[in-house]
């Protein structure tokens, strides 16, 4: 049985000391930020996408070899592009998956020196023995073909979010060009064509699981269930690795000849008048361009080249699993900036499938004062559509949300189906709330399941939010028993605000394939992340 989708929040990363050799690394419940110290006198702090986190092996040695310390924090492409519009920027550099985010982000022209260091296509991957059953092992596939196949029920996929991570908005970008007839250029009057809606509606519809992030992604999948994947052919090779180690089937990789996007991967030197640091970035970059280093880059799957691989590296490109190291690449043209925005704007508020999203919301006595401040400013992010709008969090017309108050039970249960003032009327109960009680966020996520039942869960990407202080009473057992008797994949997701613990709330994520994310520092971006979950 294929699992089913969902939707979700939040993100904020918990930082972590762990001793890796003599440098230092951070990391958090959500995913890791990475710090390589080994003493020097220069920090270059690098915004960069979670795919280049396979390349921090590589980064380490710069580090240790040249004496420059390395702080490398994972955002989203779009994250890193909203950083770029600010007013100022706290980085050194920034490393996006495509040049596309540089040019949309960096219109005070404050990114200097950015050069590609790699390349990467976005490709579907399949299990093999599913791809053999479709017909598309040895044969070019279309656009066409997998829409063909999702119609009929025949495949399903996971998938980035198309507005918060590249992979995704790339695979997106994809579908509407073929699904146009491969036109020069999208452009805003295209997108009116008649039957794109309905045809990109019913492709999207195959989205089983989302993410907000491509690294994330292959991790998801690795937990089983799932019978393909969109996201980067580096990213495929890499989960075909361990999938292969652990005797397991491997996928098969197709790319969309009609919509093949390329991720350049540009690294780009943030002007801020430090004569020392723009030495130590130029350093790196020319480290990273290297012939040596780019054979490494090689080695974890990634192109160097738009025209084939060494001959040394053929044997991660294995031809077995569908992955053409030959293949001249011919990527699509992106469209401008407002054009790729209307693009993002659609997807969120049209084309995506519905969330089915219940927000479980901790008013317990231990969430008075700071916590429940907090978690009231973050509702107001995702309910006022005002707010949502701005971050791309807005709903769509047939999504649903459910709001359950609880503090040691469940204090009543409020919906809202649509994007209109029956959403927005929710935020009113949120703030009339009073923190008061006890806690059993178990109880409350139960309460959430049940509410679940009452849907056709196919046809929405459903998803709990927990958002709380994470010290309950109650039973984790009970809900396990519980979960696993409601037999639906449907990830239980935290946000913790106050004075949090995160130990609980990382047994429902472990359980229920979610994750836990800190909302206490960074409201806007905790939801943003949280909402590549839809």
């Amino acid at each position: 049985m294929r699992r089913i989708g969902w939707s979700v929040l939040g993100l904020i990363l918990v930082l972590l000391l762990v001793a890796c050799g003599s440098a230092q690394s951070e990391g958090g419940t959500s995913g890791g930020d990475h710090a390589f110290d080994y003493g020097g006198d220069v920090t270059l702090r690098i915004l960069s996408g979670s795919e280049n986190q396979e390349l921090e092996g590589i980064l380490d040695d710069f580090a240790r070899e040249r004496g420059v310390n390395i702080e490398m924090e994972y955002q989203g492409s779009l994250d890193i592009m909203r950083t770029l519009q600010g007013e100022g920027i706290e980085y050194d550099a920034v490393w996006p998956a495509s040049s596309l985010w540089l040019t949309a982000g960096d219109t005070q022209y404050r990114v200097k020196h950015a050069q590609s260091i790699s390349i990467t296509p976005v490709v579907f991957g399949i299990r093999q023995s599913l791809a053999e059953e479709l017909g598309f092992v040895g044969r070019e596939v279309s656009v066409s073909d997998l829409l063909s196949a999702i119609q009929a029920g025949e495949l399903e996929f996971c998938m980035t979010s198309a507005t918060q991570s590249n992979s995704g908005c790339s695979a997106y970008i994809g579908f509407l060009y073929a699904l146009l007839g491969d036109p020069d250029v999208i452009t805003s009057e295209s997108l009116q064509t008649p039957g794109l809606s309905e045809q990109i509606t019913q492709l999207l519809s195959g989205v089983d699981r989302s993410s907000g992030s491509s690294d994330w992604l292959k991790d998801l999948f690795l937990t089983g269930g799932y019978d393909a994947m969109v996201n980067y052919e580096c990213l495929i090779i890499s989960a075909n690795q361990e999938l292969e180690a652990r005797g397991e089937e491997t996928l098969y990789a197709l790319y969309p000849y009609d919509g093949l996007s390329i991720a350049d991967s540009p690294l780009g030197y943030v002007d801020n008048g430090d004569a020392e640091k723009e030495q130590a970035f130029l350093d790196l970059q020319e480290y990273l361009l290297s012939d040596e280093v780019q054979n490494e880059i090689q080695r974890t799957g990634r192109r160097t080249g738009y025209e084939g691989v060494s001959a040394e590296n053929a044997d991660v490109f294995r031809a077995d699993w569908g992955i053409q190291p030959d293949r001249v690449l011919s990527p699509i043209r992106m469209p401008s900036t407002d054009v790729l925005m209307e693009c993002l704007n659609l997807y969120q508020t049209e084309f995506r499938k519905p969330s089915l999203t219940v927000y479980c919301l901790d008013y317990s006595g231990s969430m008075e004062g700071i916590g429940r401040e907090q978690m009231v400013e973050a509702m107001s992010q995702i309910l006022i559509q005002e707010n949502a709008e701005q971050n791309l969090l807005q709903a769509s017309e047939h999504e649903v949300n459910i709001l359950i108050p609880f503090e040691g039970y469940p204090r009543g249960v409020y919906t809202a189906v649509g994007n209109g003032e029956e959403l927005e009327a929710l935020y009113t109960q949120v703030e009339a709330e009073e923190a008061v009680g006890g806690t059993d966020i178990y109880y409350a996520a139960m309460e959430g399941l049940r509410q679940l039942k009452n849907y056709d869960l196919s046809q929405y990407t459903p998803a709990i939010i927990l958002l709380t202080d994470g010290v309950s009473d109650g039973s984790f057992s009970d809900f396990r028993d519980g979960y696993e008797a409601f037999g639906a994949d449907v990830p239980v997701f935290s946000i913790m605000f106050g004075s949090a613990d995160p130990t609980q709330l990382e047994e429902l994520a472990e359980l229920t394939h979610a994750r836990v994310f800190d909302g206490r520092e960074d409201l806007i971006g905790a939801f943003r992340s949280v909402k590549g979950y839809n």
